[in-house]
């Protein structure tokens, strides 16, 4: 029996929608490239002992799992803490796939998401 309530998205499963809408729109642009790419969320980065907190916390990282695949971590609190609003979320985790896939690419951001 359908339910007339409205289905109810967690901050965490909305900030994963976001991430999967980026990484949907450069698999459309980069199919090949990024076709052994894994891409993960996280609440936050690992900050290793002795490092101050007066260092930027990233919003995403470009990292090789044990098997030597490419993979690009993105980190929702980070992103949650630094922007407003939805938009601006969305902009922002855009951004940060965009950057990732550069580096990985070995080319300027604005070469893999030209909009």
């Amino acid at each position: 029996m359908p339910s007339d309530l409205p289905v109810f998205r967690s901050r965490a499963q909305a900030f994963d929608d976001l991430v999967l809408d980026a990484v949907e729109r450069l698999e459309r642009l980069w199919a090949r490239e990024l076709a052994n790419v894994d891409f993960l969320v996280e609440d936050v980065p690992p900050i290793p002992a002795g490092v101050p907190m007066t260092e930027t916390i990233p919003f995403s990282r470009l990292e090789t799992d044990p098997a030597g695949k490419p993979r690009i971590v993105v980190y929702r609190r980070p992103v949650e803490i630094r922007t407003k609003d939805p938009e601006e979320m969305a902009l922002l985790v855009h951004e940060a796939v965009v950057e990732e896939v550069a580096n990985l690419l070995g080319v300027e951001p604005e070469s893999v998401d030209p909009e």
